[in-house]
This record gives structure tokens, sequence and C-alpha cells, in this order.
């Protein structure tokens, strides 16, 4: 099926409101980041990269359990008992290094304070944590928004191919072009936005990609800021079990409704062979010629 054009900056703010509201009057609160502290949700996001949330939280465990989720823990553990920790989060000695390398950071610049870093302006903030090894956007966005509080919306994956499915994005938007949609959007809810109490909610796991509360979850933020956090985590769970990158599940999901009538409320989509080529290296084995033996005469030459 051919893509629709993208709609105008006007009509998809309004669409992504639509999409905040009906997810957020369904499913309520997500209390993300699920931790007991800026530090924990920071370790959080570095672990998270490339790997599924369940990992993340038995990678926390082993920390939380030996006392090592603490800027002091991650200082003082070796490398390589610090590597065995996170085994289970993936790419286990990347991100045991880069945590590393991120309290050296904060040790050299802000003489081991957590809350002076994360007191700076959001764009000093993000830059810095940019320039680190291992920090993306997305990682960097998650810190400034979560454990610094400042109001900046998370893009992901999901975010990227529901925009796009919804035709809001065209195909291979950039992020910082999802980022500026989505919160020109929900910038104007501040005055709107009224959160709903757990009790009139089910429980988590029937509720997007809810957490159970937290610490983080549940102090006090901006009301943009607490909003963007929902949009994001209300995306995740729309990403992770309806709109999926093989499969669209329009049918169940709770977004059907803002689909196109015409599409019969629902989006095709195409299977395409991924961008990613896979280099091959070819080794190139050297085959050793035959020594040249004595020439054989020809018959003739030889009567």
């Amino acid at each position: 099926m051919k893509a629709n054009s993208p709609a105008s900056a006007p009509a998809a703010e309004d669409r992504v409101r639509a999409m905040f509201t009906t997810l957020y009057q369904r499913w309520g609160p997500q209390h993300w980041w699920p931790a007991e502290s800026a530090f924990e949700m920071i370790v959080g996001a570095y672990l998270t990269q490339n790997t599924a949330w369940t990992n993340v939280e038995k990678a926390l465990a082993r920390l939380r359990e030996n006392d090592m989720l603490t800027l002091d823990g991650v200082r003082q553990v070796s490398l390589a008992r610090l590597q065995r920790l996170v085994r289970p989060a993936g790419y286990f000695r990347q991100k045991s290094k880069r945590l590393k390398i991120f309290v050296r950071f904060l040790d050299s610049h802000f003489d081991g304070s957590l809350p002076r870093f994360l007191a700076q302006p959001p764009e000093i903030l993000r830059a810095q944590l940019l320039e680190l090894n291992g920090v993306g956007p997305e990682t960097a966005d998650s810190i400034v928004l979560y454990a610094a509080n400042h109001p900046v919306f998370v893009v992901d994956g999901y975010t990227q191919r529901i925009l796009q499915r919804h035709d809001l994005l065209p195909e291979g938007a950039p992020y910082d072009e999802a980022k500026r949609l989505v919160e020109a959007a929900l910038r104007p809810l501040d005055s709107q936005f009224q959160p709903l109490p757990l009790e009139t909610l089910g429980p988590p796991e029937t509720r997007g990609a809810a957490h159970v509360p937290s610490a983080m979850s549940t102090a006090p933020r901006f009301i943009t800021t607490q909003v963007y956090g929902e949009m994001h985590a209300l995306f995740v769970g729309i990403g992770k079990d309806y709109c999926r990158k093989s499969e669209a599940r329009c049918g169940q999901c709770p977004l059907a409704v803002l689909l196109d009538p015409e599409t019969g409320g629902r989006i095709e989509v195409r299977k395409t062979r991924t961008a990613k080529m896979r280099k091959i290296k070819v080794r190139k084995v050297k085959t050793r010629r035959a020594r040249p033996g004595p020439r054989r005469r020809s018959r003739r030459a030889r009567l």
C-alpha cells in the first residue's frame, strides 16, 4: 500500500495530543522511570541499550544485592567484577566500561557530585552526556528527562514507527524531527493535565508498559516533564504489544480509533529487506603452486 503524505504540522500535533489522551485515559500513569535514585535511573539507561528491560532488571538486582548500585559502589568495584554483575543486560564489557567512564567524568568535573551535574541547564547537560562514550540522543534525553526533571521528549524506535505508520512523520525522519513534533504537540497540555488515581486502574501488567510506583516515578515533577515521560512510556506499550515491527495488530490497538476510516482502521505493514548489509570478510587463501618439474618432451621430440 502506498504511504500517504505526512499530515501538516498543526494536524499532526492534534493527532499526537489525541494519542496521548486516548492512551492515558485507558492505561493511566506508567510510572517511568522505575528506579529508587537518580543514579539507579542513569545505570538503567546505560544497561537498557540494545536489550529488553527484563534483562536490565536482572542486572540491577545483582548490583543492588552487592551494594554496587551507588556512585561509590561503581567507583570502587573492579571492572572485571562489574562486568560479571551486569552480564545479564548483554554487551556487559561495553556497558561496564561506560559506567566507569561516567563515574570518572563526575569525579573529574563535578567532584563526584551527581546533583551538581544534573542541576545544569538541559542544553549543557545534554551536550556533556553526548560527549561520553556510548551515550546517544535517546540515552542522553532519558537522563535529562527522568533523572534531571527537565522537559525533553525521548524518541525511541517505537515512537518513530508509530508516528510514521500514522502518517505523522515521513519515513526515515531524523530523531530531532520526531522530538520537535511531540514536544510541540504536548506542551499545551500543561494547563489541562490531571493525573489519574491508580486505584481506579488495573494492575501494571494490564496497562501498556506500566511499572509499579518507585521513588523516582513518584517524585515531584514539572507538569510538562510528567506528560513527556508518560507519552514516552505509552508509545513503548503500543510498540511492544500492538504496533510491532513486522506486524500491526490494529484490531486490538487502542489507537485504532484514530486511523483513517478509508483504510478500514488498519495499517498495512510492507515487508522489506533490512537496510543493514552485513559485511562479509572474504579471506584470501593463497594456493600453493606445484613446483615445475622437468618439462616432458612430446613424443615427436623424443623420436
